[in-house]
């Protein structure tokens, strides 16, 4: 664990110093941006931080307010001078305050699963008629993963029942959710000897608040038992539900070419902008934009077009299912809209801003909420209805173009636009390794026994502008693959690589000689993009895949990988962090940690968790020594399979997968 323990935070104590923006991001866009709003006389999320210091008793969560006898603030340089006055410890507080981030972020995961799956029963039962199953195989696999039979029947007959089924994950009280099939038996041993195998998402995220209020429970290994229950029910159930659902009603991504950044805004088209994190309404858009009286109302008020394009995960969600672009990451939203280009920017859920409207306001842009679970103060409800999905969309493209057609403000778009191949879903992994008739993650396992691939790390996450936008992911990335470690990705994080052209088949040569053969091989690029945050749940379902096909073990905890999300800001993070942990992955954080070093509960997250057989957290804030402790950790289980020593096995080349697709 690094020696820093604070955040990296930029601060401003006297307001009328003149902040350096270069420290702030190292994004050239979002740089030429901030410039324009200060110029403006305009705030941002990076100012705002550099203004604010955060409270250091909460960030090291040495506080409690779950009930009105206080707040109670522990010391925590001396965490066990004092207690709370109900004589609660510096362990039972901060397991308390971790138990529920984990239960805020698990049940908007969960939430937006749902939500996806209510569409699904609408569609199986013809009650909607817009959205329909686009990918048949995806739906077939889904339903014989959890033991659904499919031989001889009708996709109708077996769509009911894999929403029958799936139902389970939210609303069963007491057994095990339908994707603990998927799990190693072995990883599943562990859980069930632990007692945290997931029940129903709804009785875990409310067994977690009830545990947490005051007087219940005190003990913080009790506490973080529960903890790692509901997480676990939001990475294989609620975020799982959500990914494949998704998949089966909108095509599960392949690789594609596609763009990210403000250069993809068009001065003489109306722009509109999808921003947070549910498909619905993007996929709705997109439909809309393309309809003939839309196209002529835009032509009619001078635009040569409707460009339609994407913000955070709702973005990345399309970045590969679409190869529709991305103008930026959650911490670059204010400086887009200080383009003056955006005429209209559409929010559902999850990490939108509140002083977006402000920006919005400055600069006309129209902001307009859709989801009744996200209103914000100040900007236009136009409710999104799934069973009349181009309502919403047609208001909000009607109200752009009378916007465009009203620009008063003066137009300034970053000239910078990044190519990138998105899309790399576990499906098409399969694929690619093995051809179309011999499917298999065998040459990804063999070429990590061999020492091609030293092992694979899974880095993802927000952007936060405690810490200069976009070098974490960056630089730990590029320290990664130069030491031959294959990158996969999901969230902000890959918007953040594919600025950086990483996402690019040659970004290869930035790569190790062992992983950068492997990539000229198949054709990829040495990072490989997977969605949305919910689609931290394809990893899940390829580590799986990596102990089934065996010679890595027969744990996920034993395999050779390692995780990270260098620049977090969301409860959510903490929550996919748990439930990563638990599978048996390492698990590393930037910016800051909620938790007092040299306590019980620390040393349960950052060490027992993995005598227990599970993975464990780190902590970190300079990406070259994350990057090193997630190697060393690598190399540390390559060492337990007796894989330190390379071996020549042959490359699975470009020939000899023509022959098997013969």
């Amino acid at each position: 664990m690094s020696d820093e323990k604070k955040p990296v935070v930029i601060v401003d104590e006297k307001k009328a110093k003149k902040v350096d923006f270069r420290d702030m991001t190292s994004c050239p866009s979002t740089l030429q941006m901030l410039k324009k709003m200060e110029a403006d006389g305009n705030d941002s999320c990076f100012t705002r931080a550099a203004e604010m210091k955060p409270c250091p008793i909460g960030a090291d969560s040495a506080c409690c307010k779950n009930c009105f006898m206080g707040p109670c603030r522990l010391n925590s340089k001396d965490p066990y001078s004092k207690v709370g006055v109900c004589g609660a410890t510096i362990d039972t507080i901060a397991a308390r305050n971790f138990a529920r981030n984990v239960a805020a972020g698990g049940a908007a995961h969960t939430d937006h699963g749902m939500g996806m799956l209510d569409v699904f029963r609408e569609v199986v039962h013809g009650r909607i008629s817009h959205f329909k199953i686009q990918d048949e195989k995806k739906l077939l696999n889904v339903a014989a993963s959890i033991g659904i039979a499919v031989e001889g029947r009708t996709i109708k007959d077996i769509a009911i029942d894999l929403y029958e089924e799936l139902e389970r994950t939210y609303t069963q009280v007491e057994g095990e959710i339908p994707f603990m099939k998927r799990v190693p038996p072995k990883t599943l041993e562990v859980w069930r000897k632990a007692g945290i195998v997931p029940r129903g998402a709804m009785r875990e995220i409310m067994e977690l608040m009830h545990r947490t209020h005051m007087g219940v429970d005190q003990d913080y290994n009790n506490i973080v038992k529960q903890c790692s229950r509901t997480a676990l029910a939001d990475g294989w159930g609620g975020s799982m539900v959500a990914t494949e659902i998704s998949d089966i009603l909108f095509g599960t991504p392949q690789p594609r070419v596609a763009g990210v950044n403000m250069g993809f805004l068009k001065e003489d088209q109306v722009n509109i902008i999808i921003h947070g994190h549910e498909p619905l309404l993007f996929e709705g858009m997109i439909a809309a934009v393309s309809e003939p009286a839309n196209l002529d109302k835009a032509k009619a008020a001078g635009a040569k077009g409707i460009n339609l394009l994407g913000m955070c995960c709702s973005g990345a969600e399309v970045l590969g299912r679409h190869g529709i672009p991305h103008a930026g990451n959650f911490v670059s939203a204010e400086p887009i809209i200080a383009t003056g280009a955006v005429d209209a920017l559409g929010v559902d859920v999850q990490c939108i801003m509140q002083a977006l409207v402000k920006s919005a306001a400055c600069y006309g842009t129209k902001v307009f909420t859709t989801n009744p679970r996200a209103m914000i103060e100040g900007a236009t409800h136009v409710e999104f209805h799934e069973h009349d999905p181009l309502g919403a969309p047609n208001q909000i493209i009607g109200m752009a173009i009378e916007r465009f057609s009203g620009r008063t403000v003066k137009i300034e778009i970053p000239q910078r636009q990044d190519w990138g191949v998105h899309g790399f879903s576990h499906e098409y992994v399969n694929y690619m390794l093995g051809g179309r008739f011999r499917e298999s993650y065998v040459p990804l396992n063999d070429n990590i026994v061999n020492g091609r691939i030293r092992g694979v790390a899974a880095v993802v996450g927000c952007t936060n502008p405690r810490v200069k936008q976009d070098y974490l992911h960056v630089e730990l990335v590029k320290e990664l693959i130069k030491n031959n470690v294959l990158v996969v990705q999901t969230g902000c994080s890959q918007i953040a690589l594919a600025k950086a052209g990483l996402m690019k088949p040659d970004a290869a040569v930035l790569a190790g000689e062992g992983l950068q053969e492997v990539c000229e091989t198949v054709g990829i690029p040495p990072v490989l993009s997977l969605g949305s945050c919910v689609d931290n749940s394809r990893i899940l379902i390829a580590l799986a895949e990596m102990v089934r096909v065996g010679g890595l073990g027969d744990k996920i905890s034993d395999l050779p990988v390692a995780g990270a999300a260098p620049e977090y800001m969301s409860e959510k993070a903490i929550c996919i962090g748990q439930y990563v942990v638990a599978s048996g992955v390492y698990t590393i954080f930037g910016v800051t940690f909620p938790t007092v070093e040299g306590t019980k509960f620390h040393d349960l997250l950052f060490n027992g968790l993995e005598e227990q057989g599970m993975g464990k957290w780190g902590f970190s804030t300079d990406p070259i020594e994350m990057a090193h402790m997630m190697i060393d950790h690598i190399d540390k289980k390559r060492a337990a399979l007796g894989l330190s020593e390379q071996r020549e096995r042959k490359l699975f080349s470009m020939e000899d997968r023509r022959v098997a697709e013969g």
